[in-house]
């Protein structure tokens, strides 16, 4: 497949197949970062993990120390008390029977779906369309909880989830490019840490296999995971 000026420029630079340290590869990421606007900076983590098995599911969230650089619509299922506390942290969308509509509706202007419990008979009407999208509430993922304003704080202040897919790799975004490379390695750490903590009981062997970093338009670049652990 061609490649454009801009991205063979860019893959020049460095040796794709060379593993760099974390501070390294995130200057190259910077680097080559061109394009006219505040790129992502994303992460591919390679599991030892073979996600068809019920045992060798990883899943979870993670509070990012610098956050995330995005702004994060929140829709909440919530009535009375537990709306007006969703509503007070910040969220966009608030709602019972008019939200699940909207759903229905096809109209989805939000990135995280919180839930109290007492609404998840309503929510299991539109978990059909919410389910693929990865927005279905989750106890586990604490967007199923009583406390629907600390769910909301956290997801408005960067909390990353993250889940693993068929192949066992996880992606997750952890910051702009506009971000020191020094925020971008607490994140991408923190990150770390998080799945090896979710590590699930079946998986054997080596666990965190590789990890690359790219920007949004940028090529990937290898990272030492002993290095960055």
């Amino acid at each position: 497949m061609a490649i454009g000026k801009r991205l063979k420029k860019a893959v020049a630079s460095y040796d794709a197949t060379k593993t760099y340290s974390l501070n390294d590869a995130l200057n190259l990421v910077k680097l080559n970062a061109t394009a006219k606007f505040d790129e992502t900076v994303e992460i591919s983590v390679n599991l030892g993990v073979d996600p068809k098995h019920s045992d060798q599911q990883v899943r979870g969230t993670v509070a990012m120390p610098n956050g995330i650089g995005k702004t994060v619509r929140v829709a909440v299922f919530a009535k009375g008390d537990k709306a007006d506390e969703a509503r007070a942290q910040g969220a966009d969308i608030v709602g019972a029977e008019d939200l699940a509509d909207m759903i229905q509706k096809g109209e989805m202007n939000f990135d995280r779906c919180i839930a109290s419990p007492d609404m998840m008979a309503l929510v299991g009407r539109v978990g059909k369309i919410l389910g693929p999208r990865g927005l279905m509430p989750n106890p586990k993922l604490g967007t199923v909880t009583p406390n629907v304003g600390e769910a909301v704080k956290a997801a408005k202040s960067g909390q990353v989830e993250f889940r693993v897919e068929k192949a066992g790799i996880v992606h997750a975004g952890v910051g702009k490019v506009s971000f020191s490379a020094q925020a971008l390695s607490e994140n991408i750490k923190a990150l770390l840490d998080a799945l090896v903590k979710a590590k699930p009981t079946g998986a054997k062997g080596t666990y965190v296999r590789n990890l690359h970093i790219s920007s949004t338009m940028g090529p990937g670049v290898i990272v030492d995971i002993a290095e960055a652990a």
